[in-house]
């Protein structure tokens, strides 16, 4: 029976460069063409236990050997490695690289060239990345608009940037395509966003010309106690409006979901709940019943108002 390969332990977790692991006499090329080690891209290698297809940080870690200098991880690959994480499953990932720099076209990558100074360029656990604000800047500039107000959302709600820090570094560029599109982000951002589908919805109801809501509000009742925090909320109408994630089906959250709705309702308040498949598949439908709700608690006011005795 063969006795296993022996693997170095300076090899044994992470990506690393073929060429550089045989210069130093740690591999033959041979050892790298057998089953202990697995081809990333080209002369990167990983040993086969370390081996995570769907881990993004592992990739990154490949990918980063093969940058010329200047470059750097960016985009949502950068947002992921600040603690944003907004990539779909396999997603590449994505660098930037200054216009003369050269890097071979891959599946497991998606290059995009612009400047990048120094200023905009940091290191990440060993990894060349840009900066927080770089990488916001980048993504509120990439369409389509809802994408780039949930990625900018998430990075402020994360409080890797914040909005003024934002605002200010987008007013030193200017002439920097994509404004039109920033700008336009930046005026809609919310830091108090909790999640990409509590933005969407919120998104869906200011394009229909609905009043701003207010996020994360906290209900209170008529003793001043605290009944409840929702998503988005009409406070002088009393009306929110939330986004149930597939977290509410659990058992003990659905319980708690259910003693809070009707302590909501029982401190005057109408109630709104919404899913992916209504913010995503049914949105005139969404439009349309927080409108009225809306509607019917602005003409309760208006009525209450005509009536009362003077």
């Amino acid at each position: 029976m063969p006795s296993p390969a022996r693997v170095p332990p300076r090899l044994a977790f992470l990506p690393f460069r073929g060429s550089t692991a045989i210069a130093q006499g740690l591999l033959t090329r041979a050892m790298l063409r057998g089953p202990t080690w697995q081809r990333l891209l080209p002369d990167v290698y990983v040993h086969r236990d370390a081996l995570r297809a769907a881990d993004h940080r592992l990739w990154c870690d490949a990918v980063a050997l093969l940058l010329p200098a200047g470059a750097a991880i960016a985009g949502p690959s950068a947002a992921y490695l600040w603690g944003v994480d907004l990539l779909p499953r396999n997603a590449p990932v994505s660098v930037l690289l200054s216009r003369p720099a050269r890097l071979r076209p891959h599946p497991q990558l998606a290059v995009t060239r612009s400047a990048l100074p120094g200023s905009d360029l940091t290191c990440f656990g060993g990894l060349p990345v840009t900066t927080p604000l770089r990488t916001a800047f980048d993504l509120a500039r990439r369409g389509p608009r809802d994408e780039a107000l949930v990625a900018v959302d998430a990075m402020l709600h994360r409080r890797v940037v914040g909005l003024p820090a934002l605002q200010a570094y987008a007013d030193t560029r200017s002439r920097w395509p994509g404004l039109p599109l920033l700008r336009e982000v930046l005026a809609l951002a919310e830091p108090l966003s909790e999640s990409p589908m509590e933005t969407r919805l919120r998104l869906l109801l200011l394009d229909a010309g609905l009043p701003p809501p207010t996020a994360q509000h906290d209900v209170l009742d008529a003793r001043g106690r605290f009944v409840g925090r929702v998503d988005l909320a009409w406070p002088a109408l009393r009306v929110a409006v939330e986004y149930d994630g597939d977290h509410h089906r659990e058992r003990a959250h659905f319980r708690q979901d259910v003693a809070r709705l009707n302590a909501l309702r029982a401190a005057g308040w109408i109630v709104l709940r919404f899913t992916a498949d209504d913010v995503l598949r049914h949105r005139p439908r969404t439009v349309r019943l927080v409108t009225a709700a809306l509607r019917e608690r602005a003409d309760e006011r208006n009525s209450t108002a005509v009536t009362r005795p003077r």
